[in-house]
């Protein structure tokens, strides 16, 4: 194991503390600090010392793809990282998105030249595990509760989406259409007419919320077809692609596949490829949202998800204790969540405190954990 620094994204949706706080900078943060980035992807890689240099996983893992992937990982996913272990800090809402699956991606590659929607040719899976109480939008809820929230703001303009929602799930697809079809001169007149209605509840503080970032955007619509959920600490969502989700705000770990395709569908200037997002979008119930950990291990929990690019295991160790011992893959990134944690691989030790990051090679054992504190470590899924 090695120290490894991570890369910060200041987009403007990010918090001015959480990260800042995480790693014990002062606080508030000169900017928006949105995500920390702890992996190899090419758009923000970390970095490890070498000769008192810092030098990109990336540049590391072509040198040495073996040597820190490890045969069977480069023959399944090539010379990169199959994985990015972010912490993500949300002040206010990301947009509304969601990601192609794996045939979606690489035959969108191949036929978008202009990369307008596909700038690479992978998957896009994503996990999220609270940090703190963490709000977001994820998969989209049974279409007739949707149907009676929308219907409950009495806008006559809105009639034919409540109308296709009363379909069933068959009706999602047509209702989704219209909402980000909506005449672009009208759109303002739509948000308004929502808001200067006299519902209540969950919904209508919902719309609301989001309109005041976004008065003009028919996806504060689109947002009451999604299940609104609010995480506890340690509860995650799983999102595999084609659900359409958005997180609102909190702070949460974040592993996902290695990949930068993203098509957006509302609460947000960028560009909405409405036809191609139709294309990419489950458009079916999801269930349960909600993702809890199970434990395999005195102290030790994860989050089971049906993909070979990415696990992710919490690991708690007392000063008291005996410590844990995890046998996962490598390469593993560990990030230290708090107090102060030994790493051990057989290769190298390291010792994290809060914010810290340590990176590991194929080549390392089991990871021997100590000291007292929480980690996170982000492996590969293969088994």
């Amino acid at each position: 194991m090695e120290l490894m620094q991570g890369r910060i994204r200041d987009y403007a949706w990010g918090s001015r503390t959480a990260i800042a706080e995480l790693q014990g900078r002062p606080v508030p943060s000169a900017g928006p600090e949105a995500e920390l980035w702890l992996g190899a992807h090419p758009g923000a890689p970390a970095t490890v010392d070498r000769d008192g240099n810092p030098v990109s996983l990336t540049e590391l893992l072509v040198g040495e793809p073996e040597h820190w992937l490890g045969e069977r990982l480069v023959g399944r996913f090539g010379t990169r990282l199959p994985f990015l272990l972010k912490v993500l800090a949300a002040d206010s809402p990301l947009s509304l998105q969601a990601h192609p699956d794996a045939e979606q991606a690489r035959a969108g590659y191949a036929a978008d030249p202009g990369r307008v929607n596909y700038v690479d040719p992978y998957h896009k899976p994503e996990l999220l595990v609270a940090l703190s109480e963490f709000e977001a939008l994820c998969g989209f809820r049974d279409p007739a509760e949707s149907a009676e929230a929308i219907a409950a703001f009495g806008v006559p303009a809105l009639e034919p989406v409540v109308a296709a929602l009363r379909t069933g799930p068959e009706g999602l697809r047509e209702a989704v259409r219209l909402l980000l079809s909506w005449p672009e001169a009208e759109r303002a007149g739509l948000v308004a007419d929502v808001l200067a209605a006299e519902a209540a509840g969950p919904d209508a503080v919902l719309a609301r919320a989001l309109a005041v970032d976004y008065p003009a955007d028919p996806g504060v619509v689109v947002a009451l077809l999604l299940h609104h959920v609010r995480l506890a600490p340690g509860e995650a969502i799983w999102m595999p692609a084609g659900n359409l989700h958005a997180y609102l705000r909190g702070t949460g770990v974040e592993i996902m596949a290695a990949s930068d395709n993203v098509l957006r569908g509302g609460l947000t200037p960028k560009r909405v490829d409405v036809d191609e997002l139709l294309r990419v979008l489950r458009f079916e119930v999801l269930d349960e949202p909600v993702v809890r950990p199970e434990q395999v291990a005195p102290g030790v929990v994860t989050w089971l998800v049906p993909v070979d690019d990415f696990a992710l295991h919490r690991v708690e160790v007392t000063s008291d204790g005996p410590g844990a011992r995890l046998d996962v893959p490598g390469p593993r990134v560990v990030l230290c969540r708090a107090g102060e944690v030994t790493v051990a691989d057989g290769v190298g030790t390291v010792t994290l405190t809060a914010g810290q990051a340590a990176i590991g090679t194929a080549a390392g054992g089991p990871l021997v954990l100590g000291g007292a504190g929480v980690a996170f470590v982000a492996t590969s899924g293969l088994r």
